[in-house]
């Protein structure tokens, strides 16, 4: 399947306050650390995946362009066969204990508080494979905030129905779409071998639910089909996908900030110019199994030229 040049909308955010978004920060927070202002402790039971490389579009792109990938896409998530990278009921058990953060989650997540449950447990956990954008949100003064933030391939998370990140394991901060970035760029936080702006990724939702999530296990080398929610029982094995590793399509909308992180701590302000594009043999990440590009699951859109209006 062959990337293409879509026009992606980004979101303005869902539930929140303290938004960054204006003034261009961009945190990068790596998969073992809990980052700021965490909901919860961790529920996180693993944080290591091989990390995949996505393709480089076959058509021209602005150097700036967001890179998109569908939230269905065979490869784009790790995980364990019958291991969960998330412990959904713990998290549950930790909302429950506080029900002024239940009570911030469910705002962010639009829920009702006694929905929490039921919510969490509708989600998938699985590994991040790339370095993905995200809106995260943080818990401050028995409110939630919200932030920009790159989250390091690697990071334990439970998406929804249609493959989008909805939270992080290592901190129960619930996560939403990326929003745009205007301004100078400042990029703050972690920092972390392999990382690269033209490498990160933002996902977009798959245009129906998907059926099956097909996720790749680099510690046993194995394919498995894995069903939407937290029952990863039922996981199976399944067949190496015809090109496993995950397509990117490029966006014309304002790049969401990706370019390369100040030492953690520090804030220094960047001039936003456009970014190099990936050129073949000059990244620093392991190549995914096998190469290529990749086909989505059955549920999943294949159509080039589209995108949702709701990232």
């Amino acid at each position: 399947m062959a990337a293409v040049v879509v026009a992606v909308v980004l979101s303005r955010g869902d539930g929140g306050s303290n938004n960054t978004a204006a003034d261009g920060e961009v945190f990068l927070t790596a998969a073992d650390k809990k980052g700021p202002d965490p909901f919860t402790e961790s529920t996180a039971k693993d944080s290591t995946t091989e990390r995949a490389t996505p393709s480089a579009a076959t058509e021209s792109a602005p150097s700036n362009a967001v890179r998109a990938v569908d939230g269905g896409a065979a490869g784009l998530y790790g995980g364990t066969r019958d291991v969960a990278s998330c412990d959904v009921e713990k998290q549950i058990r930790f909302f429950r204990d506080d029900p002024a953060k239940n009570k911030a989650f469910a705002s962010v997540a639009h829920v009702e508080p006694s929905g929490v449950p039921a919510y969490l447990r509708s989600l998938t956990p699985v590994q991040l494979r790339m370095d993905t954008r995200v809106t995260n949100h943080g818990f401050q003064d028995g409110a939630a905030t919200s932030y920009q933030a790159i989250l390091q391939a690697g990071t334990a998370v439970l998406v929804d129905d249609k493959g989008v990140p909805r939270v992080r394991c290592a901190c129960g901060n619930p996560l939403t779409p990326p929003v745009e970035q205007k301004g100078t760029l400042r990029r703050t936080g972690d920092s972390w071998t392999g990382f690269r702006s033209s490498e990160v990724v933002v996902v977009t939702p798959a245009k129906k639910p998907v059926d099956e999530f097909v996720i790749y296990d680099d510690e046993h080398d194995e394919w498995i089909a894995r069903e939407p929610g937290d029952d990863v029982h039922k996981d199976k094995k399944t067949h190496r996908p015809d090109k496993p590793s995950p397509s990117v399509s490029e966006s014309t909308s304002t790049s969401p900030g990706t370019d390369t992180p100040t030492s953690p701590g520090t804030s220094t302000p960047e001039t936003r110019t456009s970014e190099p594009t990936t050129e073949p043999g000059t990244t620093t990440s392991e190549p995914p199994p096998d190469g290529g590009t990749t086909t989505t699951t059955g549920s999943a859109s294949t159509e080039p030229g589209t995108a949702s209006s709701s990232l």
